[in-house]
């Protein structure tokens, strides 16, 4: 079936009304939970062959995610889809008023390639709970993830309800070409900007999870060690190719020299002396990605790794001393193991710093100052983060993600998924054995009396 004929199919199947019933709904869900537990091994396998990651960081950082995601929308999808009642004012006596949740219909989800299972399932899951018919594009980058992705929707779905369409930029193209009733991409800005061109064509509503230069500020010394941990946990997770990893680090001047020691031993408990060498060393996921990071090390001041292997794409957690705002690291998201420090002095400068540059995805503070924590959060925006540690705000179905400005727009993961993938109609209905005389014609004193004592 080509990509139009697809469309067409999955919008006449939406107009059955089958996607409205939620035990139809919570039937797929349970369906793709029950392949996911069944097939976890393809999924685990698939993500070694594409991007080298281990069991254990393939579960943590995408299955287990996606069947948390699952688990919490099958537990509450009933209640959210309720209507929602509300205070009726007492100028539209009698009657009640309430919000009603209505899916947009047939949905676009575009994924990327570095957390390929993950960003293509769990935007897909909130989709299918609202009610919406689903089409997937994974990235063509992460092939053997896209083929296990088409595999468990062609076996646990109806293609006219979740479907998969395979390829690259053609496959794109001509997805971007057809109407849909809502589009989700999570990606670059560049082609986030492209996405939201081509749905303006049709006024169709998006939802953009982008990226950015997210900074972590180090502003005091107490818990320097740990905090050495939990940012290196975040920079070099998934070799740094993380949409909210650590882009740079701010780190007031006095404690640099420090942390970069902690830096170093933190790094070798994680990788030993060769990371190269270490079987659980994801690679770049592929030749020009990798090119273009080694491009930026060039002429760096590096304090820690820097070595790569171009036979098998990979490059030790890195990281460079001696960065200002003109280095070319600052240039653009880094979306790679290499960690940047640049100092301040004070924490007005930081804050300065950071509101020259676009809104980043995320923000991360390492300080026990509530004082400081208060005001860096009140000074910046940025879509999500975390104070004293990094990363972990996305993983929890009980909180929002998403971005702002620059970083895109939107939020998804449990309710607020629900809801992103929902229009919500206000409704009020009235009574027909009464009604108030005061708004019809013709207005008098009295009327006019009568209504200004309602609408205080």
């Amino acid at each position: 079936m080509d990509i139009k004929e697809l469309v067409k199919t999955q919008r006449e199947f939406y107009q059955t009304q089958y996607t409205k019933d939620i035990n139809h709904r919570i039937q797929t869900l349970k369906a793709l939970r029950t392949w996911i537990l069944e097939h976890q091994n393809r999924i685990i396998e698939a993500l070694k062959k594409d991007l080298n990651k281990n069991a254990v960081e393939s579960y943590m950082c995408e299955i287990g995610l996606v069947l948390s995601e699952l688990n919490y929308q099958l537990k509450h999808i009933k209640k959210w889809s309720r209507n929602k009642y509300v205070w009726t004012p007492i100028s539209q006596f009698y009657g009640t008023s309430f919000e009603s949740y209505e899916p947009y219909g047939v949905t676009l989800i575009m994924s990327p390639w570095n957390y390929p299972f993950m960003l293509s399932i769990e935007p897909a899951v909130g989709a299918i709970a609202a009610g919406n018919t689903v089409i997937i594009k994974p990235s063509a980058y992460a092939p053997n993830v896209s083929h296990v992705i088409k595999q468990m929707v062609s076996e646990s779905c109806d293609e006219r309800y979740v479907a998969v369409v395979e390829g690259g930029r053609a496959e794109n193209t001509e997805l971007l070409e057809q109407r849909f009733d809502y589009i989700f991409f999570t990606g670059s800005v560049n082609v986030g900007k492209l996405v939201m061109e081509k749905a303006s064509r049709y006024l169709t509503p998006v939802t953009l999870e982008l990226g950015g230069k997210s900074p972590c500020i180090v502003d005091d010394v107490k818990s320097l060690k740990l905090a050495a941990k939990r940012i290196a946990f975040g920079k070099f997770l998934n070799a740094g190719q993380t949409c909210v990893a650590p882009d740079y680090l701010l780190i007031k001047d006095k404690y640099k020299d420090q942390f970069i020691q902690y830096m170093k031993d933190v790094i070798h408990e994680f990788f030993g002396d060769q990371p190269l060498q270490n079987p659980q060393l994801v690679k770049i996921i592929n030749q020009k990605h990798f090119d273009r990071l080694s491009h930026l090390l060039e002429n760096q001041d590096i304090v820690i790794g820097g070595k790569g292997n171009p036979e098998t794409l990979q490059i030790e957690p890195t990281v460079v001393d001696h960065v200002d705002g003109n280095n070319p690291l600052m240039q653009e998201e880094i979306f790679g193991p290499i960690l940047p420090i640049l100092t301040y002095q004070n924490i007005d400068e930081a804050i300065a710093f950071i509101n020259q540059r676009e809104k980043p995805l995320a923000f991360y503070i390492f300080s026990q100052n509530k004082a400081i924590q208060k005001k860096l959060l009140k000074h910046c925006s940025f879509g999500g983060g975390c104070i004293n540690d990094t990363i972990i705000h996305l993983a929890t179905s009980e909180l929002g993600f998403g971005g702002v400005g620059n970083s895109g727009m939107g939020s998804y993961h449990g309710k607020k998924s629900f809801e992103t993938f929902s229009h919500t109609r206000s409704i009020v209905k009235k009574a027909t054995w009464i009604d108030l005389p005061m708004r019809y014609y013709p207005y008098n004193s009295m009327k006019d009396k009568l209504i200004r004592m309602f609408l205080k």
